[in-house]
């Protein structure tokens, strides 16, 4: 099997979001591992805020034709009081009017990050429950990290336990799932 193709996609948008912080750093972890990370940036889609009197922008059909080629995604995203982004969740009812080949088709994993030491369990919980509801395989270890502050070194990578070991856990689990996943195509 060649390198399994992961999309990054970030519930946020903001330069220097702690979560695209964690982003890199699993990134990191996904090139030292023989993957091959992809970035999804969701700014770059161009999706309005769902309505269902509008015309389906083009962003959906290449924001799907991109998850769908990859073997896993992995979604690192803040948690906004105590729930999951607009922005992630627009991304997910749009993509969903259209195909869900995208959810279907790779096996997911969740990170989440905060400056505090909850680590975004609850936007975690909530973003699985509406994964699984469109047919989402997502791996049960999710990476939360808490006190961002102090939980990455000085070249960006995550260090802080458990969260550490989580990660390492978490990408287990998804080659794994690819691996059994292409074994039965």
């Amino acid at each position: 099997m060649s390198a399994p193709k992961i999309a990054l996609i970030c519930g946020s948008l903001r330069k220097d979001s702690i979560n695209k912080k964690l982003e890199l750093a699993l990134e990191k972890r996904l090139k030292a591992d023989g993957a091959e990370p992809v970035r999804i940036d969701l700014g770059a889609y161009d999706l309005p805020l769902y309505h269902g009197d509008l015309e389906l922008p083009d962003g959906v059909k290449r924001l799907v034709t991109d998850l769908t080629a990859c073997d896993g995604v992995i979604v690192v995203t803040p948690e906004y009081n105590g729930g999951l982004p607009p922005l992630l969740k627009n991304a997910i009812d749009w993509t969903s009017t259209f195909s869900t080949d995208h959810f279907t088709g790779p096996v997911w994993g969740l990170a989440s990050c905060t400056p505090g030491p909850m680590s975004g369990i609850m936007c975690m919980r909530q973003l699985n429950y509406i994964l699984m509801r469109v047919g989402t395989e997502v791996v049960p270890t999710q990476v939360g990290v808490g006190n961002a502050a102090s939980a990455f070194d000085e070249d960006g990578h995550l260090v802080a336990e458990p969260s550490s070991g989580l990660a390492e856990k978490m990408m287990a689990s998804l080659f794994l799932r690819i691996k059994q996943k292409a074994a039965i195509q």
